[in-house]
Parts: C-alpha cells; structure tokens; sequence
C-alpha cells in the first residue's frame, strides 16, 4: 500500500467540504452536549450589587470555551467558578483526571504515544507484546477572564500536566497571557489548529499534526463575517542532524515568524491557512563559516459540521526545515541534514502529510471517529536506505460521556513505518481511557 501526496490531498479536501453545504435544520448534536456542559457549573458571586441576567453569566462562562487553539481533549471549564456579581470578572482552579491503558502485539511501539516513526524495523522476541498504562494527561490549571477600563478584555491563563519523567513529575504546559488582541507568553504556535485534529484516546495523535508550543507574542484580530487574522513570532527550537567534523549546530537566535487567516461560520466551523518561515543556523566546520538556511511550512486545515450527527476534520500541511514542528519528523532531526555531496553543506529538505477523520455522534454524548493519515520525508539523493520514509496512521475509536465531566473511551490504532530501502513494519494497539473533570 503506497502512501502518495494526491491521495493525502485528496483525503483532507474530502473531509473538510464534503458536508460543508449540508443542511442545519436542527441543532448538531455536539452542540447539544456542549449547551449541557455549560449548565453543569456551579457559581460563587462575590462582589457587590444586582446579579447579573442569566445571559451575560452564560455568555462569560462560555469564553471560557472559545479559544482558537482549543483541542477537545482540553480540560472544561472549571466545575466551580468565582464571578463578579456584574460578570466582570470569573476564575476558577479545575482540571481533570485522566488515565490511560493500551496493549500491543505482533511487536509494540516503545513509547505511551502511537507514533509510526517509533515502530522497531526488527522484531524483537522479548517485546512481542506490551500492557502499558500511564497517568500522563492529567492536568490542573487556573484561568482568569475578565474586562476593566484601563486593559479592556484579559486572560491570564496556567496548565501543568504529569508529563514529565515517567509521566508522572509536573510539567508546564502553557502559561500566557491575553490583553485584546495581543497574547504574550508559552503557548500552542500560531502555526498549529488544535480544533481541527480529531478527538483521540492516544496521545500521540495524528504523525503530522503541528503540536509546537513555545514563548511567543502574538496579535489575532477578528474581521467581519467570520474571518479572523493572526501573526508571532515564536521562540526557535531547530532539530538538526549534523556530522562530526563537518558541520556543527549554532544557537537558535532569530525567531519563527508564523501566521494564519481562517474563516469561520456557524458553531465549531473553520477553514485555515497557515504558514511559518524560520531562519535555521548551522556552522560550516570545513571553512569555519556560520550559515544561515531559510524554512517554512504552509498548513491547511479545517472543521466541519454536516446535519446533526456528522463531523469532518482535515489538514495537509508540507514545506522545508519545518519538521521539529510536531508530527513523526519531530523525532529524526530533520530541520537541516547534512549534504553528503558537499562537505560542510547543509540542507533543509522537503516533508509533507495530512490525515483526514469523519466523527458520527449516535447521540450528543455518545460518538464514533476514524482517522486516517500520514507523514512523508523527502531528503532527495541525501537519504539512506535504514532511514524513514513514510508512515502512516489510522485510529478508530468511540466515545462516550457518562455525565457531563466523566467520559470513557475505547481505541484501535494501526500504524506502518517504511524505509527508503523498502521495508516495512506494523505495529497494533488497543486502547482504553478514562476522565474525570473537575
């Protein structure tokens, strides 16, 4: 089974318009789950003064939800909340309880992520098959929301997850601020559309989802008929395969100017496109010369609702030196390699993948996705052979919310490696999940 660039395309142009003129007589069931969601919070007014009308304390805790970097396996808003009696100001301290347990066979991936880049080339009788288990994703984190005269609308914003060593020490994931339009702080890259990767039981994901996050400063500004801008720039952090006596990793020290445009209609809809550009450093041993080689990375991605009960996610993304972004080529070092015909000579080569997933809700707390996708490197004459040449990914799983803050869900992962030489290997996992919202 070949994995082409037209099939790729063909997959996420499907899956973003093919329900997009669908009709909308009643309201999407997701939709319903949400408006359920929004009533399961538990309110403590402070302050002086009237209440404020139902209204305008529905319409604040829903800020607390619209965020245009926002995945589905992010926390909910917190089960109780603290709010100024003329809804001002809301904060609250939540997160959620997550664990996760999966089992391998016919050889296992040697990480909790199911990330085809990982799958061993070789078999190895001694893992053959894996019960694994993991903690990781369970979060805690702290919001404010709130408007005055002097900064007008801000958001200050914290969340640590039991990532880290083992999955279990705490690990800051974002820490940032919002004051109108600007946002300041470590948060997902401009270059990234968390909203348009489908829900997931593995951690890992799609293998060419963007998933960067880093310090930037960013402006995003809302445009009449549901257009919205947005640009950063963004700490760098390249990965580069260098040679010894050759050529040499320098510093990072210009950042990565990334930028989107996006149109949204209706609740949860979105097209977006994205690009990056970034100046990667390296140092030329042979002539004692630091160079610098110009990236970038382009990304179209999108939601999309279709009647009542069906939901379309894509993305197809590709460029140059862009590859420590997220996704498989985040594990090889693939920003720059060396240029095995030039001595001292670096390159950034070419990448690409997409993935395409159609999501049915039986009802608005019960739904079933599929995801299927893949990730493509293209280093030209400079490949070799035991090197990783593509890799593809397919998830399929079902959800299933018991309340509005416990949810279940079972998972089928399949995922192939293939070297430039032509070999392959599979790799299999079924999964299990649990959350708890607090």
């Amino acid at each position: 089974m070949s994995w082409k660039g037209t099939t790729l395309l063909f997959v996420t142009i499907s899956s973003l318009f093919c329900g997009a003129f669908s009709a909308r007589a009643q309201k999407h069931l997701t939709d319903v789950q949400f408006d359920s969601t929004l009533k399961s919070h538990n309110i403590i007014y402070f302050g002086e003064g009237k209440q404020a009308p139902k209204d305008s304390v529905t319409s604040l805790i829903q800020k607390f939800y619209i965020d245009q970097f926002r995945h589905y396996s992010d926390p909910l808003a917190p089960y109780f909340l603290f709010m100024s009696r003329d809804t001002k100001l809301a904060m609250g301290v939540g997160g959620c309880v997550r664990m996760r347990g999966w089992y391998d066979w016919g050889g296992s991936i040697p990480a909790n992520g199911f990330s085809p880049y990982l799958i061993p080339m070789t078999k190895n009788p001694l893992r053959e098959r894996y019960l694994g288990t993991t903690p990781s994703g369970t979060s805690l984190f702290f919001r404010v929301i709130g408007r005055n005269k002097a900064l007008g609308q801000y958001q200050l914003y914290i969340e640590a997850n039991f990532n880290g060593y083992s999955s279990r020490d705490f690990h800051l994931k974002k820490a940032y601020a919002i004051v109108n339009d600007f946002t300041i702080g470590y948060a997902n890259s401009t270059f990234s559309d968390p909203g348009a990767l489908p829900p997931a039981v593995d951690a890992s994901g799609p293998n060419c989802k963007m998933s960067a996050t880093s310090v930037l400063v960013r402006w995003m500004h809302n445009l009449p008929k549901g257009f919205i801008i947005a640009a950063s720039l963004e700490t760098p952090d390249s990965h580069i395969t260098t040679v010894e006596g050759q050529t040499a990793a320098v510093a990072d020290y210009i950042p990565d100017i990334a930028a989107f445009t996006q149109y949204g209609w209706g609740s949860g809809n979105h097209i977006r496109l994205a690009g990056i550009l970034r100046s990667i450093p390296y140092r030329d041993l042979i002539t004692e010369k630091n160079h610098t080689v110009e990236g970038w990375g382009l990304q179209l991605s999108g939601t999309v609702k279709a009647g009542t009960q069906w939901t379309f996610y894509g993305c197809f993304n590709g460029g140059q030196g862009y590859q420590s972004l997220g996704g498989d080529w985040l594990m090889g070092n693939y920003d720059l390699i060396s240029d095995p015909l030039k001595e001292g000579k670096m390159k950034a080569p070419w990448a690409y993948g997409g993935y395409g997933a159609i999501q049915y809700n039986f009802r608005p707390n019960v739904f079933a996705s599929a995801t299927v996708g893949g990730a493509v490197y293209r280093p030209g004459k400079m490949a070799q052979p035991t090197e990783y040449d593509n890799g593809l990914y397919m998830a399929y799983n079902v959800f299933w919310n018991l309340t509005e803050r416990i949810q279940v869900a079972a998972e089928f992962n399949l995922g192939r490696r293939e070297n430039f030489d032509g070999s392959k290997m599979w790799a299999r996992r079924a999964g299990l999940m649990a959350q708890f919202s607090f």
